[in-house]
């Protein structure tokens, strides 16, 4: 059986980011590893990214991110909370220097993934951690 059945993730970049490679990679990683995938591309807003995950009920939001948009993926995650998806984590990848990384945690990103991290990691951290985790894993 496949990790991720049953899982939904959005996975997207924020604000100006133009860089997908990343992005395409892990959404292609996820997707074979099971998952439902979303990928919304690049220059998505925090609201349209919102929007995404209400009208898809995802368990998961991933975002690539290889430039200073550090504040609207903790808008996103602020958007979140007021809309009751709290519980859907937030995760991010891309070249996040190692401070901004922990800033991101401290203000509710789930877990933050640098370039080179193991797929396996990745797929692992999802399915421990996705909305509705405890409830699939009863």
């Amino acid at each position: 059986m496949l990790k991720g059945k049953g899982i939904k993730v959005i996975v997207s970049m924020i604000g100006l980011d133009g860089h997908t490679t990343g992005g395409e990679i892990v959404a292609r990683v996820l997707r074979d590893a099971g998952f439902e995938v979303i990928y919304l591309g690049a220059t998505q807003t925090p609201e349209m990214i919102l929007q995404a995950a209400i009208q898809e009920d995802v368990d998961v939001i991933g975002i690539s991110s290889h430039a200073s948009n550090y504040l609207q993926i903790e808008y996103l995650v602020e958007l979140l909370r007021k809309n009751g998806m709290a519980d859907v984590p937030v995760i991010c990848g891309g070249n996040i220097p190692k401070h901004v990384a922990n800033q991101l945690k401290g203000r509710g990103v789930a877990e933050v993934f640098p370039p080179g991290s193991p797929s396996s990691d990745i797929v692992g951290y999802i399915v421990e951690n996705a909305r509705g985790a405890r409830r699939r894993s009863a």
